[in-house]
């Protein structure tokens, strides 16, 4: 029963519903229908088809059950991948500085950084790219397969269609080649040649292997053992344990860099061995000789020849790839080839009618440079820094060194003036030394005020005024001056109680009168006095 009643039902009541539930579930007896006449199933259990309370469910329903709240924010849209909005002529104000671009900066540019940007050159604009901006949901965020557009595989089964078609052909060349070349050097008599090169034929298709098939023999497995239980486990490659690990060639703290994430060493560890008794060079060695240098040429030429629009592709098909930089290289060579006879045919060759002066021979430099005793550079020729496309060393405020350059109690400063304000100028050495001076000055202003108070002065038993210095014997006060002095007193004490009548320009004045200090000692509160919280 898939309702949410919950009105008093006797025993009675109660046994017949049971009884009609076990007949729907035999078959029995009709299952309930809902509002939209759909049957239920019996079989769901109780505290799935009985709705809650609160939705005052009067019939049988599966309602709640159901999702019957739709995301507004949620779109099967998808970002139209490389589309182009517009196509500018010339650069415009505010563009990409290396593509000519407006819809990014040249920070974020993607393309290759120019060695004169687009700003410059105002040629090869790149076109706007498309931005757009999509609210989805939890599951469109997650969604691998949002944005795939199937007919986008037409394109991949229209080449494998090709290349059969283009296999057929072939084949079907090859087959008139060898009849015209039968039927030349046969006579007519030989009335079964037909039938034989049909044959031929059949055999050639069914020599095709499957390609899966031939590469089996690449899967190279290594087996070793790794539990002393019998289990075996399943590894690409195994070092022996006399090799020496690259981080371990040259533990000192400036030479190469090891990244242990790639297990990389670009570098040369040991730079002044011995090349014959060296085995390893770096990674980088590696990367510029040997093969590595020719794949790597051919990737490039893989790129360049599809930005163009030749249909190659370095992975799917490298035998094309490979064949057609071979004839690459080959037209290259031939078209510099006729461009120097070209040359040469114009405007002659200088170098075959005399010979070269020996001043020109043996030219002198400045420059020198320094080898060891296997060809490697020691000095002359420092390893170049690379540099990203963000500004490095830019000096502000007339410093000399970057800011964060120097550090003291847990602050950056500049290096050049030991000031650790940001937008401050800069004072060079004028500036450190006056810093210096004043921290020595509050050093010994520290130091005297620590001995003063250590070593008080010795006093002599002498007749002492209240306020603490001594009163002449002909010490005779003033009653008019006396009364101004208290009226000041009192007013200054106002002063400090209320600050809304402080004054902003104050004048001090450090000549006090015998009166005013007799005015501030009748005062003054002192803390031993037991009617001091009386006072107004």
């Amino acid at each position: 029963m898939a309702t949410s009643s919950v009105a008093f039902k006797s025993r009675e009541d109660h046994r017949k519903q049971l009884e009609l539930e076990e007949a729907r579930k035999a078959g029995l007896a009709p299952a309930e229908v809902d509002e939209d006449g759909k049957e239920i199933n019996p079989h769901i259990p109780q505290y799935m088809s009985s709705a809650p309370w609160y939705l005052n469910a009067e019939r049988p329903s599966l309602k709640h059950q159901r999702k019957w709240k739709s995301d507004p924010n949620y779109t099967k849209s998808w970002y139209d991948r490389g589309a182009k909005i517009y196509q500018a002529e010339k650069y415009r104000k505010g563009a990409c500085e290396n593509c000519g671009a407006m819809t990014h900066n040249a920070k974020a540019c993607m393309e290759r950084p120019r060695k004169v940007g687009a700003k410059w050159t105002n040629k090869h604009i790149a076109p706007d790219e498309k931005i757009e901006t999509f609210e989805l949901d939890y599951d469109g965020k997650r969604d691998r397969w949002n944005g795939f557009d199937a007919a986008s595989y037409a394109r991949v089964i229209e080449q494998y269609e090709a290349r059969d078609e283009a296999r057929r052909k072939y084949l079907k060349e090859q087959q008139l080649k060898k009849l015209e070349e039968k039927n030349n050097n046969q006579d007519g008599e030989d009335g079964g040649s037909d039938e034989e090169d049909d044959d031929d034929a059949l055999k050639v298709d069914e020599a095709k292997v499957d390609e899966s098939k031939q590469m089996d023999f690449a899967k190279v497995e290594k087996r070793v053992r790794t539990t002393g239980g019998g289990s075996t486990g399943t590894v690409r490659n195994l070092r022996i344990r006399e090799d020496t690990a690259k981080y371990l060639l040259n533990l000192e703290v400036n030479s190469a860099h090891y990244d242990p994430k790639t297990r990389s060493m670009r570098e040369d560890p040991l730079p002044d061995a011995d090349p014959n008794e060296k085995f390893y060079e770096g990674d980088n060695q590696n990367r510029v000789s040997g093969q590595a240098l020719e794949f790597k040429q051919l990737n490039i030429h893989a790129w360049e020849a599809f930005e163009k629009g030749q249909d190659i592709h370095m992975q799917a098909a490298p035998s094309q790839a490979e064949l057609l930089f071979k004839n690459y290289k080959v037209i290259k060579e031939k078209l510099k080839v006729r461009m120097k006879d070209t040359i040469l045919e114009k405007y002659g060759n200088a170098a075959t009618d005399e010979e070269i002066p020996k001043e020109l021979l043996l030219g002198q430099t400045e420059r020198q440079v320094e080898y060891d005793r296997a060809g490697r550079i020691i000095k002359g020729q420092e390893a170049a820094l690379p540099k990203s496309k963000y500004e490095e060393d830019v000096f502000i405020n007339n410093h000399t060194t970057v800011w964060g350059s120097w550090w003291k109690d847990h602050q950056w400063g500049y290096k050049c003036c030991k000031q650790m304000i940001r937008n401050s100028y800069c004072t060079g050495a004028a500036g450190i030394e006056a810093a210096e001076a004043a921290t020595d000055l509050m050093k010994a202003n520290i130091a005297r005020k620590e001995a003063t108070e250590e070593m008080p002065a010795p006093t002599e038993e002498k007749r002492l005024a209240s306020w603490g210095s001594e009163v002449p014997d002909d010490l005779v006060l003033d009653q008019k001056l006396l009364v101004e002095a208290l009226k000041k007193e009192d007013e200054r004490k106002r002063e400090e109680k209320d600050e809304r009548k402080r004054k902003y320009n104050v004048r001090w004045n450090d000549e006090v009168t015998a009166e005013e200090m007799e005015a501030y000692r009748m005062k003054r509160i002192h803390h031993d006095d037991p009617m001091k919280d009386l006072l107004h």
